[in-house]
Formats: structure tokens, C-alpha cells, sequence
């Protein structure tokens, strides 16, 4: 193939695909210059430019003067109140749409995080439900007609993110045990997803909880709005085979091996 055989590819690349390799070049590199990129991408420096806006707003990179360099891990929790303004536009859409595919009577597992509290306040519509959560905010937001019952979690609390961490499971009675739970629905939000390392989180302990919730429900439904999107955080929670529906704000970049299904909001309200 000829040199200008081969840019002339590149300008005719799709730019979902474009960005996507964008990001894997920085994360490489650790940081590129525009230049650099438009070396090896073969597109104009206001084209990559652009991309590098849009991927900054996206939380997939961070924006530097005349570049970008690769987003590190996310390692620690940011206060609940300043995550609950982030993305909030976004994560109502999100909230609706999960919503939506819910019906009456099911057993939903849910577990902490802002997101999810977005879902479960768009939860009104629907009757029956039995939701276990160790989300702490979610038994005064939700609403209360759609509920048959509500049980939180134990363990321990963590103030910052306000969730319990301990085992999914109730403690029996009179020395019996302890209850496992299963579940028709794991609603979980996720601190990211990519496609090496599939779903993570900032914590350990809350990684374990949160896989545990995976496993006992039968169907998973991950709710993440798009700066999530090729984004590692500190510890794995599961793969993203295991998850059978995500739904996001924005369309995420490609990746080989996608969930079964990938949902937009499209507006939705609750």
C-alpha cells in the first residue's frame, strides 16, 4: 500500500475509531503532543484537536496544551455530593432508561454509588419490587409505593461514597446460618470499563461486594454514563462477559469484545 493510499484510509476512518485509537496511543505513550498524532493518525491537527477536547469531556484523557497524557487510575473516592453534581444531566437519562427495562415484581439488587441512586429514584412506575442494596442514600430517595420490601445490606460503612461493605447475605436465626440472596437484577455503577480490564472500582472490599451482586443476580445490568468509558480504576470487579446489558448516556468507544447489549437514553425522562 502506498503512503497515499494509506492516508487517504485514515481520513475515512470512522471517528468512534479514530478516538479509540487516539486514546490507546496516549495511554502508550503516557503523553503525545498534536503533532505526534497527527503523524500517526494521518488526520488534520484541528481534527485531532477536536477528538482531544471531546475525549477530555469524556474523562478518557486529560487535556494538556498542545496534547493530552493518559488519565490515571482512579484510586480514591470523591466526596458523594461532588459526584451526585457530575454528569447529572447524563445519569437522570441513564436512570430512566434503566428504568424502563424493569418490570413489576422483580428482586433487584442495587448497589451504592450515584448512578444507581439516579435508577432507583425512576423506580415509581413500577410495584412489587423486593430491592436489596447497601446503597445508604437509596431508602430516602426511592419510592416507597413501588416497593414490597427493602433491605439493606450490613457491614461496615464507608462515609464517603455512604455504602455498607460486607457479604451478600442476611445472618439467620438462632444459629442457622447465614441467607444467601439471589436476585432477578444486579444494578450495578461502576467506577469504569475497558476492554482489558472490564468493569472496576476504587476499593477493594467493594469490588468483592459487588462481584458477589453479579453473581447472585440473573441478569446483569451495568449503568454508566460515558467519561467510564476506557477507563481503568484500581481493582477489577468482573469481566465484561458477564454483563448483559449496559446502559450509558453516549455511545462508547469500540472495544473487541463488547457486552451483549450497549443502550442509549435517547432523552428520557422518568
Amino acid at each position: 500500500m502506498t503512503a497515499a493510499a494509506d492516508g487517504q484510509g485514515q481520513r475515512h476512518r470512522l471517528p468512534a475509531t479514530r478516538r479509540a485509537q487516539l486514546v490507546n496511543l496516549v495511554e502508550q505513550r503516557g503523553e503525545a503532543t498534536v503533532i505526534e498524532l497527527v503523524d500517526a493518525v494521518g488526520v488534520s491537527a484541528d481534527t485531532i484537536r477536536r477528538d482531544l477536547d471531546d475525549l477530555a469531556r469524556r474523562g478518557l484523557l486529560t487535556r494538556t496544551h498542545g496534547g493530552a497524557t493518559h488519565r490515571p487510575l482512579a484510586r480514591a473516592d470523591q466526596p458523594f455530593d461532588r459526584r451526585m453534581q457530575e454528569h447529572h444531566e447524563g445519569k437522570q437519562l441513564i436512570g430512566a432508561t434503566a428504568a424502563a427495562l424493569l418490570t413489576d415484581g422483580q428482586t433487584l439488587l442495587i448497589n451504592g454509588g450515584t448512578t444507581t441512586l439516579a435508577v432507583a429514584r425512576c423506580l415509581h412506575h413500577l410495584r412489587d419490587l423486593t430491592v436489596v442494596t447497601n446503597n445508604l442514600r437509596l431508602p430516602a430517595e426511592i419510592d416507597t409505593g413501588s416497593l414490597r420490601e427493602l433491605y439493606l445490606l450490613g457491614g461496615h460503612c464507608r462515609f464517603s461514597p455512604l455504602v455498607t461493605i460486607g457479604p451478600v447475605e442476611f445472618p439467620g436465626t438462632e444459629g442457622h446460618g447465614s441467607h444467601a440472596v439471589t436476585a432477578d437484577v444486579a444494578i450495578i455503577g461502576v467506577g469504569g470499563i475497558s476492554a482489558g480490564v472490564g468493569l472496576s472500582t476504587t476499593n477493594l472490599h467493594e469490588a468483592r461486594m459487588m462481584r458477589e451482586m453479579i453473581d447472585a443476580a440473573q441478569r446483569v445490568l451495568v449503568v454508566a454514563d460515558a467519561s467510564k468509558f476506557g477507563r481503568d480504576t484500581f481493582v477489577q470487579i468482573a469481566p465484561l462477559d458477564l454483563v448483559g446489558t449496559v446502559v450509558t448516556d453516549r455511545p462508547p468507544p469500540p472495544v473487541p469484545r463488547p457486552p451483549t447489549n450497549v443502550i442509549g437514553t435517547r432523552g428520557n425522562r422518568c
